[in-house]
């Protein structure tokens, strides 16, 4: 069940509601293209960013890490 694409889906999804959550409420409103980047992280990329997120003081690195993960 865990590799189908459907199941694969809905964590990528949640995944995605919470760090979007977790970037608002630690900088408030983040800017559309950051967003349309972080939306586009794997669920896997997802949980890594959860993870940097707690190390983060300003928008300038989460910039940083996500020019890092290309």
């Amino acid at each position: 069940m865990k590799d189908s694409v459907i199941y694969q889906d809905i964590v990528q999804k949640e995944a995605l509601k919470l760090i979007s959550r977790q970037l608002k409420k630690h900088f408030g409103e983040i800017n559309t293209p950051l967003l349309e980047q972080v939306s586009n992280l794997s669920a896997e990329k997802l949980e890594e960013l959860g993870e940097a997120l707690l190390d983060f003081s300003e928008v300038a690195d989460l910039e940083v890490w996500l020019n890092q993960q290309n």
